[in-house]
């Protein structure tokens, strides 16, 4: 996969994250066959890192477990010189591998000597970190530096006026009212890619015995940075987004679990996946999963490279004006039933009340009453129970 003139020998990368914070870490999942890593967040070494614990919580829906992570985290506790070093040690040990490196500043003086460092270093490329609180750069006290249009084309401006040879991405959030105009400002500066998106800032849940949010830190708590599963459709919609209105190379993360999640990222204009939560929780070995799934499909699809992929969902995403009115009813394969009533049940209370039941509880769907809506598929846990069936366009 090439992206942003680098040569990746797959799309799979680990994100700045826990993952990426220890050098032996690092070594392991590029060992594991990881394409890249990014090194987490670093600063210059006058910034204060003061971190607490403990940090981390999680989102759980009942037996599906956990689906999303949350974060109180927001930077590496190395610095620069810490950070450089680890650098040229990997370059060294993986002369094949892509290792980035993220960076935070709080004046154009730290980003400037932040980019040369690394690249003095021998980086491959630095990603930005402009969607967690920048203080005094930021437009208003905790605010991201990525809510502010202004802001990122300036500081952007900074970053790739600095660098020499290594590509600049800019890590942005979905937090905004328009991530397109973000994703603009970044073209506009000269920066060579987006990074979508980033966690969710987030309340992960509250313990009904203590009356205290997670994760619980002596009594208090503050909003977490939410990642995993339950963020990749923010994702998918911000990568959308950005590559149907800004010709701009993205990276993608936030969300992404499985091969299928990064092919869905890809679909909508990602080149390369970074992940963070599913290798946090399952081990760098995830990888083989990736590449082998990854490969699989493309070869069942006829396809010869991962690039072929990119974009080829976006023809299919129109404004809701655009989308044709055809007359769909639900259809019931009863073969497949578990009589299970979850249609019957949801169509009755949240749908239109077309599905009723037969004597042995099997589903029945009275077509003049049904419009189509798919709420029974959705609820139904058989996997092609039931399905839509098209009758022609409304009258």
């Amino acid at each position: 996969m090439d992206f942003c003139g680098l040569r990746f020998e797959n799309p799979f990368l680990l994100s700045a994250s826990p993952c990426t914070d220890d050098l032996d870490m690092a070594k392991d999942a590029l060992k594991a066959g990881w394409a890249g890593v990014v090194l987490k967040t670093t600063s210059v070494a006058s910034e204060v890192v003061d971190l607490a614990y403990p940090m981390m919580s999680s989102f759980r829906v009942g037996d599906e477990g956990m689906v999303g992570m949350g974060n109180v985290d927001l930077i590496s506790e190395h610095h620069i010189d810490v950070v450089e070093k680890r650098v040229r040690s990997l370059k060294r040990g993986f002369p094949e591998k892509r290792i980035g490196a993220s960076i935070m500043g709080a004046a154009r003086e730290d980003w400037e000597g932040l980019v040369r460092r690394l690249e003095a270093a021998g980086v491959d490329f630095i990603e930005c970190s402009f969607s967690c609180p920048q203080g005094t750069l930021g437009s208003k006290p905790g605010a991201m530096l990525a809510q502010d249009p202004v802001l990122v084309r300036r500081v952007a401006g900074w970053v790739k006026g600095a660098a020499r040879r290594a590509p600049v991405i800019i890590k942005i959030t979905p937090m905004v009212a328009d991530v397109v105009e973000v994703a603009q400002a970044v073209k506009e500066s000269g920066a060579d890619a987006v990074c979508a998106s980033n966690t969710i800032p987030s309340l992960m849940g509250i313990d009904l015995d203590t009356f205290c949010p997670n994760p619980c830190v002596g009594g208090r708590t503050t909003y977490s940075g939410m990642s995993g599963a339950a963020i990749k459709p923010i994702t998918l919609r911000v990568i959308a987004e950005i590559a149907r209105q800004v010709d701009i190379p993205i990276t993608g993360t936030g969300g992404a679990c499985s091969w299928r999640d990064a092919v869905e990222f890809m679909l909508v204009g990602a080149g390369t996946v970074q992940f963070c939560t599913e290798p946090m929780r399952y081990g760098f070995r995830i990888i083989d999963d990736l590449k082998e799934g990854l490969e699989s499909f493309l070869r069942v699809k006829g396809f010869s490279s991962p690039a072929d992929l990119l974009g080829r969902a976006l023809p299919h995403i129109v404004s809701h004006d655009d989308l044709p009115r055809l007359r769909v009813v639900s259809h019931v394969i009863e073969e497949k039933c578990i009589r299970c009533d979850l249609c019957h049940v949801a169509c009755r209370d949240g749908g239109h009340q077309a599905i009723g039941l037969k004597a042995d509880r099997t589903p029945e769907t009275d077509e003049e009453k049904c419009v189509g809506c798919g709420l029974c598929v959705q609820v139904c846990p058989v996997t092609g129970c039931i399905e839509l069936v098209e009758k022609g366009p409304l009258r």
